[in-house]
């Protein structure tokens, strides 16, 4: 018995994933995410579910994307931007340029965070010396008050 999976098989899985079928329940279930999240998303243009009548029905296409609009704000990217990456694969098909435009928002998305960490060790720098002078008065004032009760 082989343990390779026929090309009819491979088909046949990639044509079930195709027709896979969520509700908007059954993806913000499974992103923890609540309903009005999605709607939003797709209010934003970055998500596109088609309509039966009232219902919104939500194919892979929209189950991968809100994983990807999920990963990219983890990584602090905006909407606008993270529409920009998914908008690049959709229109060209092209993997190439998906990831050279990721990989300068990455950077760009680094150079922030790096500034922002040297921001944040300058205050925390500040909020030491602040301390160390309150601290520094506080016992001043304490020998001051023990000298007089004397």
């Amino acid at each position: 018995m082989s343990s390779r999976v026929s090309s009819s098989g491979r088909e046949a899985a990639a044509s079930a994933a195709r027709a896979a079928t969520y509700t908007i329940s059954d993806l913000a279930r499974e992103f923890a995410l609540t309903t009005r999240a999605i709607r939003f998303y797709e209010d934003c243009g970055l998500i596109a579910p088609r309509r039966e009548k009232q219902s919104r029905i939500y194919g892979e296409r929209e189950r991968v994307r809100i994983k990807l609009i999920l990963r990219g704000k983890r990584l602090g990217l905006a909407l606008s931007e993270i529409g920009e990456l998914l908008d690049l694969y959709e229109v060209r098909r092209n993997e190439r340029a998906q990831l050279t435009a990721f990989l300068a928002l990455l950077a760009d998305r680094r150079t922030r965070l790096l500034q922002q960490r040297e921001d944040i060790e300058i205050v925390l720098a500040e909020i030491d010396g602040i301390e160390r002078e309150c601290r520094r008065r506080l016992a001043a004032e304490a020998r001051g008050s023990a000298g007089k009760a004397d």
